[in-house]
């Protein structure tokens, strides 16, 4: 199941970097300027940070299958738009569409994840689901590359709507429902419709121990999704810290993505394939940091349970304990990474600013993709952590924030790298990385005291109401 989700999720970036070495030739057939081709990027962020609010709200409340059936028809129409497509204005509009029906996956993935898996697991599956993502920015421009370069810019997203309408096929066929609000702890079989051809073998797994059955659950029928669910998130201090902090690295990141193409080709005069397998550099050492990173959370976990006489696997207990410091079991292994990520991206504008030779800039675009995926991995989970009842919308107030910071990173990247060069617009995002760096400290100091008065408040709430 987890890995279903896991390759469900690379659909987001994967259309997103996919595009990519498709640039200039779009720009040029549909005579716009650099900066009006760079748009359908962040409009593509903007609501690839909109669309979750919906998807997560609608796939906590009505299930997961439902969620990604909804996510991939309006995928593949999109992609069918963009192929047929003749003008800058349809292009903009079916970007958005298109964003809006990959974007979902991103945040079913990290609910799926945590339906099936426990605290002191959590991160190593968390580590999967977020390295097949980000095998999207790895294979994405490579594929983009070859296909702009020999068949032209449409058949990628030919291409994109084969893929997705192949891709659906296993999750029709043998996803199982794992919404909790659905099918409790896997116990209770889903409606008819909701149902996978593995639902039959789970069932006779079922009656052959009836000890597993959990108490009935009322039919749930399909909810129109409520985004506002989403904002509310934001309104915890700890989560908004994480969430905000998070989010700056994301654009520093994904702005520096989308500025390569432009840079690579007139600091090096690469052509769009050669561009493409330049994004291997950060998507390797983006994925070796989410298998690496997810182990080293559930290690610091154990090591964290042990120092307060816990059993790891005792995760009813864990749960019971307000002062537990899951934050501290999850932000020391990011701490050094961010601060790790940030002289990356520091090195990363001057050797492009004196265009070293292209080894120096892929070396350090390597350990970027490493130290940011890792962090990125350790702060999604630690969010799906605080909110376990609600995960998918915890992750898509994550996608949110990250996307619309990221959008605005793409929005003005280019014109920045233009008035002062890549080597102060490095150092300026390296600045903004260490600035949020105390934050995430106070999130370890303070995080369990916040927790503790939320708990306090929701408890005395339930006793005014009862």
């Amino acid at each position: 199941m987890v890995f279903i989700a896991a390759f469900a999720a690379l659909f987001s970036p994967f259309s997103s970097t996919i595009y990519y070495p498709a640039l200039q030739p779009l720009a040029q057939e549909l005579h716009v300027s650099n900066s009006l081709i760079t748009l359908t990027i962040t409009t593509f962020l903007f609501f690839q940070g909109l669309a979750p609010a919906f998807i997560g709200a609608f796939s906590d409340a009505s299930g997961r299958r439902p969620a990604y059936l909804v996510c991939f028809i309006i995928y593949m129409a999109a992609n069918i738009g963009l192929a047929l497509q003749k003008n800058y204005a349809a292009l903009l509009v079916l970007r958005c569409v298109q964003s809006s029906g990959s974007s979902g996956t991103v945040a079913l993935a990290n609910a799926v994840v945590a339906d099936v898996s426990l605290p002191h697991e959590r991160g190593r599956w968390m580590g999967w689901a977020n390295a097949a993502g980000l095998l999207g920015p790895t294979i994405g421009p490579i594929i983009g590359g070859l296909l702009s370069q020999y068949l032209g810019w449409r058949a990628i997203f030919w291409f994109l709507t084969i893929f997705g309408g192949v891709y659906l096929l296993p999750i029709l066929f043998f996803f199982p429902e794992s919404c909790r609000n659905v099918v409790g702890n896997g116990a209770r079989r889903p409606l008819k419709w909701d149902q996978c051809f593995l639902d039959p073998l789970l069932q006779k797994r079922i009656d052959a121990e009836p000890s597993t059955m959990c108490p009935p659950i009322a039919p749930h029928p399909l909810r129109f999704p409520n985004p506002l669910k989403t904002f509310v998130v934001f309104l915890e201090k700890e989560a908004c810290l994480i969430l905000i902090a998070s989010s700056f690295y994301f654009a520093g990141f994904y702005g520096l993505m989308a500025c390569l193409p432009s840079q690579f080709e007139e600091n090096y005069h690469l052509n769009s394939l050669q561009i493409g397998l330049c994004f291997l550099a950060s998507g390797i050492g983006g994925s070796l940091a989410a298998l690496i990173s997810g182990r080293l959370m559930d290690k610091n976990f154990r090591r964290h349970a042990r120092k307060l006489g816990l059993d790891a696997r005792d995760t009813r207990r864990i749960r019971s304990l307000s002062s537990f410091p899951i934050e501290a079991a999850r932000l020391e292994i990011a701490l050094p990474l961010v601060v790790v990520g940030a002289a990356m991206i520091l090195a990363f504008g001057w050797v492009m600013h004196f265009r070293v030779y292209l080894a120096g800039p892929l070396i350090f675009l390597f350990f970027i993709g490493f130290t940011l995926t890792g962090a990125f991995t350790i702060m999604t989970t630690l969010i799906v952590d605080l909110f376990p009842e609600k995960p998918a919308t915890a992750a898509a107030a994550g996608n949110m924030s990250r996307c619309w910071l990221g959008a605005g990173a793409t929005a003005v990247v280019v014109p920045m790298i233009e008035r002062i060069g890549m080597g102060w617009t490095s150092t300026f995002i390296a600045g903004l990385w260490i600035v949020w760096v105390p934050a995430l400290m106070a999130v370890v100091r303070w995080g369990p005291g916040m927790r503790k008065r939320k708990e306090e408040k929701l408890k005395s709430r339930e006793e005014r109401r009862g």
